[in-house]
């Protein structure tokens, strides 16, 4: 989160981090409550009692840079680092599809309708075990309307205003995530190659 590991080095941060979560978090067996025994380098746990296996799970996040004409949509949440902006975020739902839940987390968290939804790029997310699943999402209204319970501003930049964000200038000193993060990625794909 910090710049502190190379991109390279993120996927097996997240497989090992989301493995040891796992393991810590599943030592009794879901069907009968017996202990479970971890197989396979810990990416199975056995249940001798029943014989059930288990098997590790990734969460799946939808990351979402909303965009109209020139401007991008971006949130600040109040645990982030001072001044840093970023892309909105939420967990996919059981049984919805990536499209709808960009949708539905923008609308719930900013008020912004979306239209097309776009796939960029995807991260595994150590944070326990998720998969970010970047997208961009055309915005149908610009009015925002945030309720300030899981953002505590959120608002349209200009594309200029963001370069300097990106650039470390910008005279308030506001920025955007590290440049391992996907909310950096998905920033830098709309403001630099629009």
């Amino acid at each position: 989160m910090q710049g502190l590991i190379g991109a390279d080095m993120l996927g097996e941060l997240a497989q090992g981090a989301a493995l040891l979560a796992w393991n810590r978090n599943h030592r009794f067996c879901g069907r009968c409550g017996a202990e479970t025994q971890a197989r396979i380098g810990g990416y199975k746990r056995s249940c001798a009692a029943c014989g059930a296996e288990h098997f590790p799970r990734t969460d799946p996040v939808a990351i979402m840079l909303t965009v109209r004409q020139d401007m991008c949509l971006l949130g600040r949440s109040p645990h982030f680092a001072p001044g840093m902006y970023s892309c909105l975020a939420g967990f996919i739902e059981p049984g919805e599809t990536i499209e709808n839940a960009v949708r539905r987390e923008t609308l719930e968290e900013s008020g912004i309708r979306l239209g097309r939804v776009a796939y960029h790029a995807s991260q595994p997310w150590p944070f326990p075990h998720s998969l970010m699943i970047g997208c961009f999402g055309e915005a149908l209204n610009d009015d925002i309307a945030f309720d300030g319970k899981e953002l505590e501003d959120c608002r349209w930049f200009a594309r200029d205003e963001v370069l300097t964000m990106i650039a470390g200038a910008h005279p308030n000193g506001l920025g955007v995530p590290p440049n391992g993060a996907i909310a950096n990625h998905l920033i830098r794909a709309w403001a630099e190659h629009g």
